[in-house]
């Protein structure tokens, strides 16, 4: 992916995949673009259904593989536009990559000089975080360059919170919302 690096600018490499938690990277590696100087290098990684090794056993016909590139594309365009809108960040260069690999190995092979900056979501916290976050330990473990891990919007909980409590069918106000309180009322 060294390919890639076209010009000697600095560059800060951020993963999107359209999480909340990619959402809040992004905004954070465009304000450390900005900040910086640098180049903004959104990556959204894409691999087959069922993984690389199961395209490898039963190879997709290159027509479904373009589909697949294509949908990635266009759901990085997605993306960007929901955050960015119709212009790019001010004074930040914008390239944004499609990578047909696995994420966290996408995001390190970028991010492949000493001088770029990766920037991940950290996950979710608490117990949950043991069956999450494999792109961020991945990157932690294997860039060569500084990687900042963003922890999640605190929005982001509150939104989970309010999705188990009507999961349960539980009573949810918009007080509740607003104050963040995720304990069930008295009836």
């Amino acid at each position: 992916m060294s390919g890639y690096d076209t010009c000697a600018s600095r560059r800060v490499v951020v993963g999107v995949s359209g999480s909340l938690g990619s959402v809040t990277a992004l905004y954070r590696a465009a304000a450390e673009a900005r900040h910086r100087e640098a180049e903004l290098w959104p990556v959204l990684a894409w691999e087959p259904p069922g993984g690389e090794s199961a395209a490898r056993r039963s190879p997709a016909p290159p027509a479904l593989t373009g589909e697949w590139q294509r949908l990635a594309r266009e759901r990085l365009l997605v993306v960007l536009g929901e955050v960015f809108g119709e212009a790019t960040p001010a004074g930040v260069p914008l390239h944004g990559l499609v990578v047909r690999a696995t994420p966290g190995a996408a995001l390190v092979e970028t991010a492949d000089r000493d001088d770029d900056i990766l920037v991940v979501g950290a996950g979710r916290r608490g117990w949950r975080r043991a069956f999450s976050g494999r792109v961020t330990r991945y990157c932690l473990t294997h860039a060569h360059c500084p990687v900042l891990a963003i922890p999640p919007s605190p929005l982001e909980e509150t939104l989970a919170a309010a999705r188990r409590r009507s999961a349960w069918h539980l009573p949810l106000s918009t007080r509740q919302l607003s104050s963040g309180a995720t304990t069930t009322p008295e009836p």
